[in-house]
């Protein structure tokens, strides 16, 4: 029995033609406006634009590799154009993908949408987003720029679907697998390397990126805001919680890749993307993260990889032992005892979602404000943040969506057992999404309207997971008609 449904269209070469050209006329149209209404510079950022839908048009896993190495190294960059919002890189790169898989739809160029058993859920899981904006529109302003960051959330939650629908085989799957790790890896060296610079040249590094978007001034983190205490590792994801977020979940996915049989890289290479990704993690301090990171290979662990505990031993031992990571240990001591300003203000997030949530249980307050000056939209933890935005509804929808990935997962979880370098993939797949899942439980950039890419990295993981599980489950069932 297969596991995946097929949408069947017929090819129209006259309407696919058609279609290009009317793309073509209204990108041209679009494009001397932008030149004649913000000149040059935007003339340029369109010609950019251009290029890269070209490009895509011509291979669209182009336009996935886009998206990732965005994600992963220039996720706060924007275009220099301000026609009331400004549009970032990974606007431009995830709306190119998207766009042109749904023009070859559109077209008929493309015959079938491939789905899985995820895609139901996750359309109610996005309805259900869709009415608590509507429902919470009088709670306060329609901004433009809240309907670009609602869009954005959709478009990175719907973004599943075209993974799914692309990865129609492993060779695909694994090749956007390796530039995920090949991706966090160069995230992860420069973090090390500007943290490792004098405060003031890293500074000065990251301010270039202002000319970007980025924020100017002075934005090297420390621990509680304090330069007194140790700087934290930000890379250029500005924010040090997000950059661990993001590596935890591309660690977790590499931890299976040290004890694979039949690994995607050279094992040099495998071992200095996971130190980087390890270091880096370290020097961001942030301890959601490394409690998600454990938690994914652990998971790893039990799992199947018994050979992954010597190595979790010797990562704690020196986690534990070494000089320089003192510091870390007692800042982790002192959130579980809960002595820290940082942990005691997430305690006081909780209580106050809590009262948000007793009082709009059903589909929350929606996503523009609050009906009451008491309360507000903000708490350090995923499932508080969709509880008060989508209420519990929304809440039970987002565990329905998880909840068939995992099930769908641990129903052909045996057939992974005999393929030696697929069962690495799927398996680094979920203790990637268990990784964030737990780390959501501290921290929200991973539903949070501010973080597009923290959002859609873990989206990109979920689509990638359920691709691999339906690969194996349509293999499995066609083992069992031959045999």
């Amino acid at each position: 029995m297969r596991n995946s449904s097929y949408i069947k269209r017929h090819a129209n070469p006259a309407r696919s033609t058609i279609g290009l050209g009317i793309f073509v006329g209204v990108t041209a149209v679009l494009g001397g406006l932008l030149l004649a209404v913000g000149g040059p510079l935007a003339g340029l950022a369109v010609l950019v634009a251009g290029t890269a839908v070209f490009v895509v048009l011509r291979n669209i896993e182009i336009g996935f590799w886009g998206v990732i190495g965005v994600v992963c190294l220039l996720p706060f960059a924007t275009l220099p154009i301000d026609i009331g919002v400004t549009p970032t890189f990974l606007d431009l790169a995830l709306g190119a993908v998207v766009g042109i898989w749904a023009l070859n739809i559109v077209t008929g160029q493309q015959r079938t949408i491939i789905t899985a058993p995820v895609t139901l859920p996750l359309i109610l899981f996005i309805i259900v987003a869709i009415f608590a904006f509507i429902f919470g529109l009088n709670n306060g302003p329609l901004t433009s720029n809240l309907i670009r960051h609602f869009a954005e959330l959709l478009l990175s939650i719907g973004f599943v679907l075209v993974i799914v629908d692309y990865c129609s085989d492993w060779e695909r799957l694994a090749r956007l697998v390796k530039v995920v790790l090949l991706a966090g890896g160069a995230a992860s060296a420069i973090a090390i390397g500007l943290w490792l610079l004098p405060d003031d040249t890293a500074n000065t590094l990251l301010n270039y990126l202002s000319r970007l978007g980025y924020p100017g001034g002075w934005v090297i983190r420390y621990i509680e805001e304090n330069p007194s205490l140790s700087e934290r590792a930000i890379g250029t994801s500005v924010d040090p919680n997000v950059l661990g977020g993001l590596l935890l979940m591309i660690g977790a996915l590499a931890g299976p890749q040290l004890v694979a049989k039949r690994p995607l890289f050279s094992r040099w290479l495998t071992w200095t993307i996971t130190g980087l990704i390890f270091v880096a993690l370290i020097l961001t301090f942030s301890r959601s993260a490394m409690l998600g990171l454990a938690s994914g290979l652990a998971f790893v662990a039990m799992a199947r990889y018994r050979r992954l505990i010597p190595y979790m031993v010797v990562a704690a031992l020196l986690l534990l032992l070494l000089p320089v990571t003192q510091g870390y240990v007692a800042r982790f001591i002192e959130g579980i005892q809960g002595q820290d300003l940082a942990t005691q203000m997430r305690f006081g997030e909780y209580k106050d979602a809590l009262i948000l949530i007793r009082r709009y249980p059903v589909f929350g307050v929606g996503f523009a404000g609050t009906p009451d000056i008491d309360i507000y939209l903000g708490v350090a933890s995923v499932y508080f943040t969709i509880a008060q935005v989508m209420g519990l509804v929304g809440l039970t929808a987002f565990f329905g969506v998880i909840g068939t990935v995992f099930g769908h997962a641990f129903l052909h979880r045996h057939w992974f057992k005999g393929q030696a370098q697929l069962d690495a993939v799927w398996l680094g797949l979920y203790a990637a999404l268990v990784g964030g899942l737990i780390a959501g439980f501290l921290d929200h950039y991973l539903f949070n309207l501010d973080f597009h890419h923290a959002v859609t990295a873990f989206w990109l993981l979920i689509g990638l997971a359920a691709a691999a599980t339906r690969l194996g489950a349509k293999a499995e069932a066609e083992e069992a008609a031959h045999s």
